[in-house]
């Protein structure tokens, strides 16, 4: 393969990795507020966001693995494990490196779940949610290429999708809790 080839495939897996990672987070947030996708099961929610996050994954990896074989710039194992240590660019590969490791954590603590407990579990959605606008602020700052805005359009499309997959869990996250006394004090009222 030459280094044009894999640059592009770089940029092109960069780019899937965006898309995907952005639809698990946004199915994540569904999961936990219990949606459904018109046309499957609850449980077919939860399979379809954990078979993304499997190709994100891949993805994730074959992204790395183009970024170390390509021999144009020097990015070695280690800079793509060990944040801030490359020789390029390293904030921007760095912060990539630490959205990876987040991602490697959720991934082993997922394999590790009836091992670790539920409870430890159910916290390391939080890291793939931290990892999701880190390696965002990595592809901004390590990728952005001179022609066609269609990756400028595409990071905010992403953008937009996670902020209002979030807005409506903080919404409904509010409502719940305004909703939540006037409950219990019926229910008290009610025992006496």
């Amino acid at each position: 393969m030459t280094t044009e080839t894999l640059w592009y495939a770089n940029r092109a897996t960069g780019a899937v990795c965006l898309i995907l990672f952005t639809v698990v987070v946004v199915l994540g947030i569904a999961v936990r507020l219990r949606a459904r996708i018109p046309g499957l099961p609850r449980f077919g929610t939860i399979s379809l966001h954990r078979t993304l996050s499997l190709s994100a994954t891949t993805f994730l990896a074959l992204h790395i693995a183009l970024a170390i074989f390509d021999s144009y710039v020097n990015i070695t194992l280690l800079d793509a494990i060990v944040p801030f240590v490359s020789d390029y660019q390293p904030l921007w590969l760095g912060l990539g490196t630490v959205a990876f490791d987040l991602m490697l954590a959720v991934v082993i603590t997922s394999l590790l779940r009836n091992r670790i407990g539920h409870r430890t579990w159910r916290a390391t959605p939080w890291l793939a949610y931290a990892s999701w606008p880190v390696a965002l602020i990595h592809g901004l700052g390590i990728g952005p290429d001179p022609g066609p805005d269609w990756m400028t359009w595409l990071t905010v499309a992403c953008v937009v999708a996670v902020l209002a997959a979030a807005g409506t869990r903080l919404a409904l996250g509010v409502r719940d809790s305004r909703r939540t006394p006037a409950v219990l004090l019926r229910t008290a009222e009610g025992a006496r």
